[in-house]
């Protein structure tokens, strides 16, 4: 098992040392990023609006911290992207709504203010679907401008796998994050509900909702997801255990349960013979691989979860009556046509029927930690197939929406079998885990070119992160 390099992305926790002896500037690096941008955005749009005045005068900052040697955190000087649905104090927040055109919100959203403290440098906000649900916007696909770049994170996933920035900070409800990250070759992390900060992010479902983060390599995604953590900290959570600079070391898996789930008839064979190759791999790295067709208890697994996942979608629908019942009253059509149908699938939900929605959802936690004790990880599929042509349509949900629901970790992580040639570009692996998990304990989700997005989901039952 070797991993994938996307040649396009850029890494600034690499560079970090550089910095620190002089021998580059975080101000040098953001003129690279800047150039970058310049040339690829006209076709990848990844991009509702910029300041890269503010940028370079955060650059230079930066710049003069470490010639004094004393940068504020292993993210001073980095140039992120941010969402248009988190908020930023000196740009718009749109949602990619006209109901929001040109709004404020005045004040920068929880993640925002930790990075800024952290002495990070803010580059613009990227390109989301409609309030992260809705219709999708103009971004292309990183590497085949004719594909989607998955959503709802379209412009952070793009940017970063473009080589636009390092990092971008998302969102996912569903597969907002893991997949466009997939799609763009890219890595990416979804912490456990909650894990991250989401004060001042619009809301869209409470419970269903978290921060995604979307970088180049692991050490990027994890010196942000440290520092958003560190900085402001999270209501009724723990700092993320290992939190720091760089990525924990890693760790090599004993024992794997790959999941088929429902997502599985959606795949074409291409894909399934790629994943297979990734499999094949592993179990050359004498790493034992568990599944429906050699234990009884992951087959009984399979089925309550795919009899569960719709029922996150009614939690998604119900969780949506505030605001959403408010700006279709407000705005009418305005609002987009999928939104308009969850708000009136809410109005179908009891409470009692939300009651039972959750204590269900609970019950579905706890068969996934039984199902998973001894093994290290859950492995499967992070897209059912290729990005699908076009941009109306971001992709299916179906392998990711059953970790979101449960709120689960996922990391993405580029990965690629040795043994299998025919497999050339992009590749990733996501990591789920169901208690404290140090990221790169194991091989992280990785995705194989923008014609096929592969998942490694992995639940360790004593961590979460």
């Amino acid at each position: 098992m070797r991993r994938w390099h996307n040649l396009q992305a850029v890494s600034f926790a690499a560079l970090r040392q550089r910095f620190r002896e002089g021998s580059d500037t975080p101000r040098d690096f953001l003129e690279r990023c800047i150039a970058t941008l310049q040339s690829r955005e006209p076709i990848v749009r990844a991009w509702v609006c910029l300041d890269l005045e503010a940028a370079r005068r955060a650059a230079d900052a930066s710049t003069a911290r470490y010639r004094a040697g004393r940068p504020l955190s292993p993210v001073d000087g980095c140039p992120i992207g941010v969402k248009d649905i988190i908020g930023t104090a000196d740009l718009p927040t749109q949602m990619n709504s006209p109901a929001f055109a040109g709004w404020h919100g005045g004040y920068d959203a929880a993640p925002v203010h930790a990075l800024r403290t952290g002495g990070a440098v803010i580059v613009g906000k990227t390109v989301t679907t409609e309030f992260a649900v809705g219709y999708s916007g103009p971004t292309t696909n990183a590497f085949d401008p004719q594909r989607t770049p998955g959503g709802s994170s379209s412009g952070s996933a793009a940017a970063v796998g473009s080589g636009m920035v390092p990092v971008a900070l998302g969102t996912q409800t569903q597969g907002s994050t893991i997949r466009p990250a997939s799609y763009n070759g890219a890595v990416g992390y979804k912490p456990t509900l909650g894990a991250l900060p989401l004060g001042g992010v619009h809301p869209l479902s409470t419970t269903l909702d978290h921060l995604g983060i979307i970088g180049a390599t692991l050490d990027d995604v994890w010196a942000v997801a440290s520092q958003t953590s560190l900085g402001v900290g999270s209501p009724g959570h723990a700092a993320l255990p290992g939190a720091g600079a760089w990525a924990p070391a890693p760790i090599a898996p004993r024992r794997l349960i790959h999941l088929h789930t429902r997502g599985w008839a959606e795949l074409d064979a291409g894909s399934a013979a790629a994943f297979a190759s990734v499999l094949a791999a592993l179990r050359e790295h004498g790493v034992q691989i568990v599944d429906r067709t050699n234990d009884p208890r992951i087959d009984a697994l399979e089925r309550e979860l795919d009899g569960w996942l719709d029922e996150g979608l009614d939690i998604l629908a119900y969780e949506m009556r505030w605001p959403y019942e408010a700006y279709v009253q407000r705005h009418g059509e305005v609002i987009g046509e999928r939104i308009r149908g969850f708000v009136e699938r809410a109005r179908t939900i009891t409470p009692d029927r939300y009651a039972g929605l959750l204590s269900r959802r609970e019950a579905m936690r706890q068969a996934v930690r039984e199902a998973a004790a001894g093994a290290d990880a859950l492995i499967t599929l992070s897209a059912s197939g290729v990005a699908p042509p076009g941009h109306a349509h971001t992709g299916s949900r179906t392998f990711l929406a059953y970790w979101s629901g449960l709120g689960f970790p996922t990391f993405q992580y580029q990965l690629r079998p040795t043994s299998c040639s025919t497999i050339f570009s992009h590749s990733s692996t996501a990591l789920t885990t169901s208690s404290s998990f140090q990221p790169s304990d194991l091989p992280t989700k990785g995705y194989l070119s923008v014609r096929r997005a592969f998942k490694i989901v992995f639940i360790r039952p004593s961590q979460v992160v």
